[in-house]
């Protein structure tokens, strides 16, 4: 029992640290994706415009924008800026969940905390 009493301080000490580490990592990983949804969202709408430009009436001397090529280079552009937005929102589900669990964990650790005082 002795030894569990001078490990346990020891053992919330490193624990204290995994937490606050996660936690600027989540941090970090939340601000990352925040900024890719963003970008991927302005990218899909100007790829989106860029597709329904030719429904307008308007067209170009120099590049035809109803040519087959062109639009097969915008459509694989969009599907995967498509794929990049959901990457981007994955990530921040995931790192809303991770907020919640390391809240919780804090919880817990508190309630230790006050179980050993």
């Amino acid at each position: 029992m002795s030894e569990d009493a001078e490990n346990g301080p020891s053992i919330l000490d490193a624990h204290q640290e995994l937490v606050s580490r996660i936690e600027q990592g989540a941090w970090r990983m939340r601000a990352l994706a925040a900024v890719t949804v963003a970008v991927a969202a302005l990218l899909s709408v100007a790829y989106v415009l860029q597709l329904a430009l030719p429904l307008t009436g308007t067209s170009s001397e120099t590049v035809s924008l109803t040519d087959p090529t062109l639009v097969a280079a915008e459509l694989l552009v969009l599907s995967l800026t498509l794929l990049w937005l959901y990457v981007g929102i994955s990530d921040l589900r995931f790192t809303s969940r991770l907020r919640g669990e390391i809240a919780l964990a804090r919880a817990k650790e508190r309630g230790l905390q006050d179980r050993m005082s």
